[in-house]
């Protein structure tokens, strides 16, 4: 009888229990939904025949248009460790194991575009047509049932496209395998006019480049200098620069966009004050030579996707954590923040030293990114104010004494539903997986106004576009985006 008074009492117990952590849960997703998903009133007049109107002049209030590239010069097979992270394929190694969700805090670091780690591409029934080879189009696209083909020349090679679409591979990246010869893609290294052209003719009025440290400094600088740097490409990146500046495009120039050397990377990169040394010697030489073409200084790109991807997840070059690194990555005295940490002390000096040297007009800030994510269920809202806790602001609070412009990089949403990210068939999705949420850079932005306005300093989107060889929603993607910000500047200015 005891026993069972017991066995009753604890299913009682566990009841209650139950009950409360739903209503917890239950209560804390209302609270976030009320703060973060209620509906709000456009303060833009959509009865009007224009519905918005950007100043492109100069001044506190100027809005410019801008091109962003990273520095992708592969075209003369440098030693980077990108490079050599994009050749392999992500299966040589073992078979493919199903994949699993992706964890939220690592999916919420990652951006849109050909950079982060590709996953498993979904198997389809749909049939091939005959001596036709399907292209890879937006998530929007496929929805709304538009298909893409280019002709395959030969019956000999048809019989080999078939054997090769049953077969699945898994890269590192994927942009880097879906044509013939990636390196002939994009040659800015060896011809810059190219895109700078294309740049000019759409309007381009700011021209963000980046400047690889491996091509600077290939070797360690154990022994000075001297033997450690490439002054040639130095003079290189300085013609690049005077050539944007000869199209009548101002220069916005980022000194670390995730391109570690190979060689730092062997001893631990980011995570040892070592490599601020090493950096700032590589911001000085830079500095030096460029300082009078410069007009926008980026000092790091996205400094914590880099080191959640690297450190944490080991899913970009020159991390390799171990199983406890990783496990306790987040923690105070992680490797995330012992990476965020020697960043944030890195964009201090470098701040510093480039208005010590530059003129008095060098504007000096960073590129943050920001995804606006949002719980999928009751039990979601936990994983999100983590992400968030960890992602959004810390970053910015420990350098903003030293801003004098906030980057922000923002591609879409990411709905959070357990221990991974869920794609929501009533959203709108980019063809790498992003989620498109205009209201969510609305939403961004007055949070980082309310939060930073004292430090009068202005915004610029250093990133956003959207993932598309279909530009099927590409067009709606820019304007509605652009609206967003419209909508922002309303409600703060």
């Amino acid at each position: 009888m005891t026993l069972v008074a017991l066995f009753a009492a604890a299913t009682k117990l566990a009841g209650a229990l139950v009950t409360l952590t739903v209503a917890a849960n239950a209560f804390s997703f209302s609270r976030y939904r009320n703060k973060n998903l209620r509906p709000f009133r456009s303060p833009i007049d959509e009865s009007s025949e224009t519905l918005a109107v950007f100043d492109l002049s100069e001044g506190e209030n100027g809005f410019f248009f801008g091109l962003a590239t990273a520095p992708a010069h592969v075209e003369d097979r440098l030693d980077d460790a990108w490079l050599k992270f994009a050749e392999e394929k992500a299966d040589d190694a073992e078979p493919q194991e199903p994949k699993q969700p992706v964890d939220a805090l690592m999916g919420s670091a990652a951006g849109d575009g050909g950079s982060q780690t590709a996953g498993a591409s979904p198997k389809h029934d749909t049939q091939v047509k005959k001596g036709k080879k399907p292209l890879k189009i937006a998530m929007e696209a496929m929805i709304r049932g538009f298909e893409k083909y280019v002709k395959v020349e030969g019956q000999e090679e048809e019989a080999e496209e078939e054997e090769e679409q049953e077969v699945e591979h898994h890269h590192n990246v994927t942009a880097w395998h879906n044509v013939p010869h990636p390196e002939e893609r994009l040659r800015f290294w060896s011809d810059p006019d190219t895109e700078l052209k294309l740049a000019k003719d759409t309007g381009v009025s700011v021209f963000r480049m980046g400047v690889d440290w491996s091509r600077i400094m290939p070797k360690e600088p154990v022994n000075g200098l001297k033997e450690s740097v490439n002054y040639a490409a130095i003079e290189r990146y300085k013609w690049i620069i005077k050539r944007v500046r000869s199209y009548g495009m101002k220069v916005m120039l980022t000194l670390f966009h995730h391109s570690l050397p190979p060689w730092a990377g062997e001893y631990g990169g980011w995570k040892l004050e070592k490599t601020v040394d090493y950096f700032m010697e590589f911001c000085r030489l830079v500095v030096n030579s460029v300082s009078g073409l410069v007009d926008y200084w980026v000092t790091f790109n996205e400094p914590h996707v880099f080191s959640m991807l690297t450190y944490s997840a080991g899913a970009w070059p020159g991390g390799h954590p171990d199983m406890l690194e990783a496990a306790t990555s987040a923690l105070p005295t992680g490797v995330f923040q012992q990476a965020m940490h020697w960043m944030s002390v890195a964009h201090l000096k470098a701040y510093d030293y480039i208005h010590e040297i530059s003129s008095s007009n060098s504007i000096v800030g960073v590129a943050h990114h920001v995804s606006f994510m949002r719980p999928y269920g009751l039990f979601d809202v936990a994983a999100v104010t983590l992400a968030n806790s960890l992602t959004i602001f810390p970053y910015i609070d420990g350098i903003s004494d030293k801003l004098d412009f906030i980057g922000i990089n923002y591609y879409g949403q990411e709905v959070v539903s357990g221990p991974g990210l869920k794609l929501v068939e009533t959203d709108e999705y980019s063809e790498s997986g992003r989620g498109v949420y205009p209201d969510g850079l609305y939403r961004m932005l007055l949070q980082f106004h309310e939060r930073y306005k004292h430090l009068k300093i202005p915004f610029i989107i250093t990133e956003n576009g959207v993932s598309d060889e279909t530009d099927l929603i590409r067009r709606p993607y820019m304007l509605e985006h652009l609206l967003a910000i419209y909508a922002a500047m309303i409600m703060t200015f």
